[in-house]
């Protein structure tokens, strides 16, 4: 598995200070996607010695690391969550799949405190978009899950 770049971001899980981590060789291709440089098997290997290297200069100040991507190797993007959550335990665990509904195993607190879920189609629109069909999840501690899509919404009067 490999990454392409990451940044510090204030959008992708709400109430979080998050660091992106862009895994690169997605399989989905989804038509009219935002980031289509990650559909290619490029970039620099993500493993724990590259996970500590990004998260180390930052690690007081973010509250998240949101994992994007990683559809192809899925079981490899949870050892890294994992990893994260047990070496970071200040920090919480995301991760943007672009699967329906990734595997059940895979939605587990274990590895995650967020999961998103779902292709982007364009004419549904991205997750800030009230009909759009990906769906962002705070994973609870029994397993559940509560539907947070909603806050992405800007309320109007």
């Amino acid at each position: 598995m490999k990454y392409v770049d990451t940044a510090i971001v204030f959008q992708e899980i709400p109430d979080e200070v998050t660091m992106a981590i862009n895994i690169s060789n997605c399989p989905i291709h989804c038509p009219g996607c935002h980031s289509p440089y990650l559909q290619f098997d490029n970039g620099t290997t993500l493993d724990a010695q590259a996970i500590d290297s990004i998260l180390e200069p930052y690690k007081e100040l973010i509250t998240c690391v949101c994992l994007m991507g990683g559809d192809a190797t899925p079981q490899e993007v949870a050892d890294l969550a994992a990893y994260i959550k047990s070496t970071y335990p200040n920090i919480r665990t995301a991760w943007y799949s672009g699967r329906q509904e990734p595997a059940a195993e895979l939605m587990d607190k274990n590895y995650y405190d967020y999961v998103k879920v779902g292709p982007y189609i364009e004419a549904k629109g991205p997750l800030n978009s009230p009909t759009t069909n990906q769906r962002l999840y705070r994973i609870n501690d029994d397993n559940s899950r509560t539907d947070i899509t909603d806050r992405f919404w800007q309320k109007r009067n």
